[in-house]
């Protein structure tokens, strides 16, 4: 066999890397259509089928969408559909990666509401407190979990970095926050994480970015030193 033959793996994704090159250097924009199918891979000199490959890698990607009877498109490249497969990491982790994928959020999440006690107009603190009193006033682990993930959400969405909001959708597994919350029941442990959540409101309402950071840095390293625990239980 010739071992110097390129493998299709190989060929696929240098298909991939001339795709995203094309995007990246402008001469295809985004909500473009693409070339035919046969006229890209004679143009990269690349096969069809492997062509068919790095387009449908592209697709699920969220840089390219197929539109039927019309072709393929470039997106308009949005942060949030570009980083939408993110979540599957979260929702897949196990054991020490999840430990990982939370020191990443409390990084995040801390600049983030840093961000937003500068940035936050008043509409999106009225929801942030909206969404604070409704967590104070059930008991219901899943009611919590909702106006859990609308709080944090709309803080993110505040800081104005659309990039940042997405990779912190996309670590905000509901699944994992689920458990998280019901494990907090167990241990009688509601009241703490709202003084977590009324700290960083706090915040927020004073405007005051390093208590913001702090107050948020503290809210998700609890989570983190609930995980190690459980793990090490």
């Amino acid at each position: 066999m010739d071992q110097t033959a390129p493998q299709k793996g190989t060929v696929t994704q240098r298909a991939i890397e001339q795709i995203t090159a094309m995007i990246g250097e402008g001469r295809i924009e985004p909500g473009e259509r693409l070339p035919t199918e046969r006229d890209l891979a004679t143009q990269l000199g690349i096969s069809r089928s492997s062509m068919r490959e790095a387009i449908r890698a592209l697709t699920v990607m969220g840089v390219l969408e197929a539109r039927h009877g019309s072709g393929i498109y470039v997106t308009q490249l949005e942060a949030g559909d570009l980083l939408e497969t993110f979540g599957v990491v979260a929702d897949l982790s196990r054991g020490p990666r999840i430990v990982e994928l939370l020191e990443v959020r409390r990084v995040l999440e801390s600049t983030a509401t840093a961000l937003a006690a500068a940035r936050i107009s008043a509409d999106q603190l009225a929801d942030v407190e909206k969404h604070l009193e409704a967590m104070n006033a059930t008991e219901d682990p899943e009611e919590i979990l909702s106006h859990d993930l609308a709080f944090h959400r709309t803080i993110a969405f505040a800081a104005g970095n659309d990039t940042m909001a997405a990779i912190l959708e996309g670590l905000s597994s509901r699944t994992f926050r689920a458990r998280v919350w019901r494990g907090y029941q167990e241990e009688g442990a509601f009241e703490r994480t709202r003084r977590e959540h009324a700290r960083i409101h706090r915040a927020l309402v004073a405007r005051d970015p390093e208590a913001a950071r702090a107050a948020a840095a503290a809210h998700v390293g609890e989570v983190e030193e609930w995980m190690r625990a459980q793990l090490d239980g």
